[in-house]
C-alpha cells in the first residue's frame, strides 16, 4: 500500500488532475444576443437566395407554389432549431450534434460524425462556399468573359487562409467580423426588397396574375423543391456548436432562434417577390444568376453592387462555418476523439 500510495504521488497525472485539468478547459463567454443572430443569420445567408430560387420555380413551376415552399422551409428550419435550442439548455456543451451524439449514444457513433465532419464534411463545405465568394470576387475583373479557373481556386484558397488566421487569433475578432457581414447582406437584401415593392407599386405584378397556373405535383417534385430551398436555410443549427460561449445560454440561444429564423424567412420570402417583380417565371428560369439578372435590370450600371453583395454574403456565411466548424475539432479533442 505503501508503494501504491507512493507511485500515485509521484505520477504527474492523477485522474483527480486529468478531471480537472478538463473542467477547467473552457472557451470564454464572448457571444451575446446579437453576435448569436448574427451569427445564425449570417451563416444561413450565403450564394443559396441569390441562386436557389430558379432552381425551386423550375420544380414547382408556378410562383405562388414555389414561395409556399420557401414558406414551408422556414417553418422546418424553426421547428428543427427550437428542437437544438431545448436540447441546448439541457446540454451545455458546445460541439452541437457531436456532443448530442455522444452524450446520449456514446462514444462510437459522435467518433464517427466528429471523423466525418473534420476530415469531408466540413471542409468540403467551407470550399464549396469559398469557391463561390471567388467567383463573384473576381467576376468584376473580367468583364465579359468567363473568370480563369485558376484565379477563381487562388482567391477562395487565400479566402480559406485569411478566415484561419481571424480565426486563430481572436473569438471577438471572427465574431466582429461575422455582425458586419452580416449587417453588410441584409443591407442588400433590404435594397432587393425595395426595389422590388417599387416595381409592385409601379404596377409590374403580371407574375402574380394566375399565380398558381402550371404547378407541378407529385411528392418527388416537392421534396426536390425543398432540398434546393432548404440548402438557402443551412446553417440554423450552427448557435448549438459554440453553446459554452454564450453569455446566458439558456437564454441567449433560443431568443437568438427565434428573432435570426423569423427574420431570414421573411427576408427571402420577399426577395422572391422582388425577383418575380423584376422578371417573368420564364426569366427567372433562364437566367444564370438571379440576383445578378434582377441587378442588371433593376439598377443598371449600379448592378456591379449585386456581385459584390453575393461575395460579402459568402465570405460571412464561410466564416461562420469556420467558426462552428473549429468548435467540433475542439470539443472532440477535449473529449480524447482527435
Amino acid at each position: 500500500s505503501i508503494m501504491r500510495k507512493r507511485k500515485t504521488a509521484d505520477s504527474p497525472h492523477t485522474s483527480t488532475d486529468l478531471s480537472e485539468e478538463k473542467e477547467k478547459l473552457r472557451l470564454k463567454k464572448e457571444v451575446g444576443l446579437i453576435s448569436g443572430v448574427s451569427f445564425i443569420a449570417g451563416t444561413m445567408i450565403g450564394s443559396g437566395i441569390f441562386m436557389s430560387p430558379e432552381w425551386v420555380l423550375h420544380q414547382m413551376g408556378s410562383p405562388a407554389s414555389s414561395l409556399l415552399i420557401w414558406a414551408a422551409c422556414g417553418l422546418l428550419a424553426t421547428f428543427g432549431a427550437l428542437s437544438y435550442a431545448e436540447i441546448g439548455t439541457i446540454i451545455k456543451e458546445s460541439g452541437g450534434d457531436y456532443i448530442y451524439i455522444l452524450r446520449i449514444f456514446g462514444p462510437f457513433p459522435a467518433f464517427l460524425f466528429a471523423y466525418t465532419s473534420v476530415i469531408l464534411v466540413r471542409p468540403a463545405s467551407l470550399a464549396a462556399i469559398c469557391l463561390s465568394f471567388a467567383e463573384y470576387a473576381v467576376a468584376p475583373f473580367y468583364p465579359g468573359c468567363s473568370s480563369p479557373q485558376v484565379v477563381i481556386k487562388c482567391a477562395a484558397a487565400a479566402c480559406i487562409l485569411l478566415l484561419t488566421i481571424i480565426n486563430c487569433l481572436n473569438v471577438r475578432l471572427a465574431t466582429s467580423i461575422m455582425n458586419i457581414f452580416t449587417a453588410a447582406k441584409l443591407l442588400a437584401l433590404l435594397v432587393i426588397v425595395v426595389g422590388g415593392l417599387v416595381l409592385l407599386a409601379k404596377g409590374q405584378t403580371q407574375s402574380f396574375q394566375n399565380a398558381f397556373q402550371n404547378t407541378t405535383a407529385g411528392i418527388g417534385v416537392v421534396g426536390a423543391a425543398f432540398y434546393q430551398g432548404l440548402w438557402s436555410y443551412d446553417g440554423w443549427n450552427n448557435l448549438n456548436y459554440v453553446t459554452e460561449e454564450l453569455k446566458k445560454p439558456e437564454v441567449t440561444l433560443p431568443r437568438a432562434v427565434m428573432i435570426a429564423i423569423p427574420l431570414v424567412t421573411g427576408l427571402y420570402l420577399l426577395v422572391n417577390v422582388s425577383y418575380l417583380a423584376a422578371m417573368t417565371p420564364s426569366e427567372l428560369l433562364s437566367s444564370g444568376a438571379v440576383a445578378v439578372t434582377w441587378g442588371d435590370k433593376v439598377l443598371g450600371s449600379w448592378a456591379w453592387l449585386i456581385s459584390l453583395s453575393v461575395a460579402l454574403s459568402t465570405f460571412g456565411s464561410a466564416n461562420g462555418t469556420f467558426f462552428s466548424g473549429g468548435r467540433v475539432c475542439y470539443v472532440a479533442a477535449r473529449e480524447g476523439h482527435m
